[in-house]
């Protein structure tokens, strides 16, 4: 590194002074080494002023420089030289000369660029908490010995953790930064050993002074770190140290969101794995990250966003690199704003430190990648700024310097040509960051981006009255008013009865002239108000919800539009809330997933869940089915997807689905029993799953139930090769077990999908999983005509290729058997009959679209039975197992008509489209009679051509 006149003259001067004094020391430092002291002693007063005032510190430093990872033995070091004391006195030194030496190795090796940045916050973190952790342990020692060992009832030893805050709890902790520390015990108690005892509190008390004391007491050797303890609950009004339960009261009754802001970072300092340790933090996670995405927070950021630019404005902090514009703490801002709003959906978005977080923000989407670059470009060259200013003299500043030393060497250390080459580069990323800090959040005194009419406020100010409803509505020329007013009153009546806070009234106020004036708007408003109010009152009491509708009332829009479209829909949003987010994002909502990404896309969510925190993860695969189920229908609404794409997606959604849930059974059954041996170098898992009915068909709609057939392939005698040993045969029936469960379990979001295992062999009398050997012996020996009816629609939608194979063998072999046809058909017509007779329309003048004669089940049984009686011609026949292609393929061989078979398939789609429509409007599949006359004339005359004859 060339050094600028002025420097290099000042290394000289450096350099003389160690000649005069430390001349030993000093000429064991050679060639390029050498170069090395010049060029760290003109960067630096702190380097000078180190070696000056210890003596050892120069050989030390020369053994020390080639290591490159010292923060691996911070703990072990430190904790033997303490050991070896036990006068507070040499305590106090030993801590200071520890952390100056190692502060100047660190300093040294930021000036010659030889650490990453990331590598330099780490031991600069680890270090401190080093420092924090083995004092604590020595204090802890000599406390107990001078006041007893602090106890809970049970007699059991309490120790005090301590809470590393912002910068320290992220490891990502500041050259010469303050600490922020909080201190806590798990129970209260008292000390015994003792000649008296004191309350735990008082123990915990003093032993946090001592520790504190310890830190940051300025002695003749300096001091260790400018300890800040403002952070703990009440600040410095309250006790130094409060137990578990005193925190978590404070936090559930008094804590506030720019708590919550902090406490993202907090971390407990120490390595320890304990129960204490655990309790901390699941105590502090549901206060800082809420259950669901938390747009309560966004006020509170708001005003925070405010604070910091009057801030800025106001202390002109145009120099300062953490606190001006475009600064370190706006790029924190961003990151831990994203994090306390989402945090509580996406584990990921838990992390502590601010490069990790913004990775994660950049892979969710919540930020274009672009600005993530930007972000992460300016944090990594700010606080490598931070680091070196902070390093010339060991003084806490992010301020420029404003003489000319100063400034060359930090342009020098960065390798830029001089002073305003680096103001340009800097002014670069202050700019780029600022602009996207800008437009984070919003502003607190931001107008509405759209205005309402007064009459609509007038409306809900008086919507507990119906004679002034009655008259408003009348005024602007509602339809259906008496309806409106009903419901309008009704839901003002019922919100009455639940508990708001101020803020839910305050929004509730500001919300429900917008929501008004976007439902009254609309003819069919009388219909959308009851839904709306419903799913309102769900979420009345949960601020959180109705924030999200307040901060972006482009949603209400979609809402309505939703809700007015189907009922079904408005009462998944009621039932769960969460899906209320998808209504933020348009270009998402209209366009769902392509049906081949939803496996890869569900094991992406998945993968945010630990594989064995199975709770979560069943929770986890219930919230994505609803969000996609949410955007099929938006899109089914919207009219961008035809009913047979929609039925696609619905179906490649609950395959993606059933191989997750596979996936969650096999995981927990090989953990506790080891894996079949027979699968020995294979990959499958030697499992299929087979769907049935909608779901062989690629037919599923909103609300159907899974038709699934189990198959496995183990041998008799075979067993499983875990630590607990069951036979392979036991292993997949309790594994078919799991998966029944897996799908059945209520949690909060609701069941998964309604399992229907009948079709198995035997029927519920059957196993509930068969071999594939014994499932081929049933269907050639004991299967009744109906089962082999079924097994048309069948296909394999989870399984290994030796198990699809095995199946499709199977399937074949049935399919492509001769039939007696006389006998085919009347046992096609006496199973027909007996469905009509209980399942068909009760009601004179109704048609009952999918059982009635003419509906879409004698479609299916004619497909049936075509197939049935002809495919053993022909194998194109049943290739395929779903309707409308088997009667294109029945026309193509010369079975049908190829008039006769586009009769049938316009016929079986228009009616499927029919009971599709009607189950997104909530209603019964009953019409009136004289409905879709030509359709049924034409499946009639088809089944008495093939089956009445």
């Amino acid at each position: 590194m060339l050094l600028p006149p002025s420097l290099l003259t000042l290394a000289e001067n450096a350099i003389e002074h160690l000649n005069e004094h430390q001349s030993e020391h000093l000429s064991h430092w050679q060639a390029e080494q050498r170069e090395q002291l010049t060029v760290a002693l003109a960067m630096s007063d702190f380097i000078q002023d180190s070696i000056s005032a210890d003596h050892d510190l120069l050989p030390w430093l020369q053994a020390q420089l080639p290591e490159n990872l010292r923060r691996q033995g911070y703990r072990t070091q430190l904790k033997a030289l303490l050991d070896e004391t036990d006068d507070e006195a040499v305590f106090l030194r030993r801590l200071r000369e520890y952390r100056r030496r190692e502060m100047v190795w660190l300093a040294w090796k930021d000036i010659h660029d030889a650490i990453s940045l990331d590598e330099s916050l780490l031991h600069l973190s680890e270090l401190a908490e080093a420092m924090i952790v083995e004092a604590y342990h020595w204090l802890y020692k000599h406390c107990c010995i001078e006041w007893g060992t602090p106890c809970n009832s049970e007699g059991e030893a309490q120790p005090m953790l301590v809470l590393g805050m912002g910068k320290l709890g992220g490891s990502e902790l500041n050259f010469s930064s303050d600490i922020d520390l909080i201190f806590t015990y798990p129970e209260n108690g008292e000390t015994v050993g003792a000649r008296r005892s004191i309350a735990n509190a008082q123990f915990f008390t003093r032993l946090g002074q001592r520790l504190i004391k310890a830190l940051d007491q300025h002695t003749v050797d300096g001091f260790c770190y400018r300890v800040d303890m403002r952070l703990r609950p009440f600040g410095d009004s309250g006790p130094l140290v409060m137990s578990f339960s005193a925190m978590e009261d404070y936090y559930q009754e008094q804590g506030r969101d720019w708590e919550r802001y902090a406490m993202i970072k907090a971390r407990v300092m120490g390595d320890e794995q304990g129960g204490a340790y655990q309790a901390l933090q699941q105590m502090l996670m549901p206060f800082v990250f809420r259950r669901y995405i938390d747009f309560s927070a966004i006020q509170s950021l708001r005003r925070m966003k405010s604070m910091i630019r009057s801030e800025v404005r106001r202390r002109g902090l145009t120099d300062n690199i953490k606190l001006g514009p475009g600064g370190i703490r706006e790029i924190e801002f961003i990151a831990q704003s994203l994090q306390l709003v989402r945090g509580g959906r996406e584990p990921g978005l838990r992390k502590r430190g601010l490069p990790e977080t913004l990775t994660e923000i950049a892979e969710l989407g919540l930020l274009p990648q672009p600005e993530v670059d930007t972000l992460n470009s300016a944090y990594r060259f700010l606080r490598r700024v931070e680091n070196l200013l902070q390093a010339h003299a060991d003084k806490q500043t992010q301020t420029l310097p404003d003489n000319e030393r100063d400034q060359l060497r930090l342009a020098v250390a960065l390798k830029e040509k001089d002073w305003p080459d680096f103001c340009a580069t800097l002014e670069d990323h202050m700019v780029a960051v600022h602009t996207i800090f800008a437009g984070m959040i919003g502003d607190d005194d931001t107008e509405d981006e759209q205005t309402v009419d007064a009459v609509y406020h007038e409306l809900w100010s008086v919507s507990r009255h119906h004679d002034e409803v009655i008259t408003i509505l009348n005024d602007i020329d509602a339809a259906q008013a008496d309806s409106i007013a009903d419901a309008l009153v009704h839901f003002r009546t019922e919100l009455s009865k639940r508990t708001l806070g101020t803020r839910g009234r305050e929004v509730l106020n500001h919300l429900m002239p917008v929501i008004l004036s976007e439902m009254l708007s609309r003819e069919d408003g009388h219909i959308v108000l009851p839904r709306i109010g419903r799913l309102l009152l769900r979420i009345a009491t949960r601020t959180t919800y109705l924030e999200l509708l307040d901060e972006h009332p482009a949603t209400i829009s979609h809402l309505v539009k939703l809700c007015a479209a189907s009922p079904m829909v408005a009462e998944q949003l009621a039932n769960y809330p969460v899906l209320l987010d998808e209504l933020l994002d348009p270009q998402h909502l209209y366009h769902p997933t392509p049906p081949e990404m939803y496996k890869t896309e569900l094991f992406e969510y998945l993968a945010r869940v630990p594989e064995e925190d199975m709770e979560q993860q069943m929770e986890m695969i219930r919230q994505f089915k609803q969000t996609q189920l949410l955007r099929i229908a938006a899109a089914d609404i919207a009219g961008v997807l035809p009913l047979m794409r929609v039925s696609d997606h619905l179906t490649f959604l609950a395959e993606a689905i059933i191989e997750a849930v596979v996936n969650q059974a096999w995981y927990q059954m090989v953990e506790k029993y080891g894996r079949p041996t027979h699968l020995a170098g294979r990959e499958g898992k030697g499992f299929s799953v087979i769907g049935y009915g909608k779901l062989g068909g690629l037919e599923l709609g909103y609300g159907s139930d899974l038709d699934v057939v189990f198959l496995h392939d183990c041998p008799e005698n075979v067993y499983t090769d875990g630590a607990k040993e069951i036979d392979g045969r036991q292993f997949y029936l309790r594994m078919a077990q799991r998966i029944v469960h897996l799908f059945s379990t209520r949690t909060a979001s609701g069941v998964l999908y309604e399992i229907d295992t009948r079709l198995r062999p035997s029927g519920a009398s059957g196993m509930l999983v068969s071999t594939v050997d014994s499932f081929h012996e049933y269907q050639h020996q004991e299967a009744w005509t109906w089962e082999h009816q079924a097994i048309v629609r069948a296909r394999p939608v989870y399984g290994d290729q030796p198990m699809t194979e095995a199946f499709r063998v199977v399937r074949e072999s049935v399919l492509s058997q001769p039939r007696d046809l006389e006998q085919l058909r009347e046992r096609v017509i006496e199973m027909r009959i007996k469905m009509r007779e209980h399942l068909g329309s009760k009601s004179q003048g109704t048609f009952h679209i999918k059982q009635d004669p003419g509906g879409i089940t004698d479609v299916e049984f004619l497909t049936q039975y075509l197939v049935l009686a002809y495919a053993h011609r022909d194998s194109a026949l049943f290739r395929w197992s779903d309707n409308v292609r088997i009667l294109e393929d029945m026309a193509r061989a010369g079975v049908l008509e190829q008039e006769q078979a586009d009769k049938l398939i316009s016929a079986y789609v228009t009616l499927r489209d029919e009971i599709h429509r009607l189950n997104l409007l909530d209603k019964s599949v009953d019409v009136d009679d004289s409905h879709y006359s030509d359709e049924r004339a034409d499946v009639k005359s088809a089944w008495q051509q093939w089956l009445d004859t």
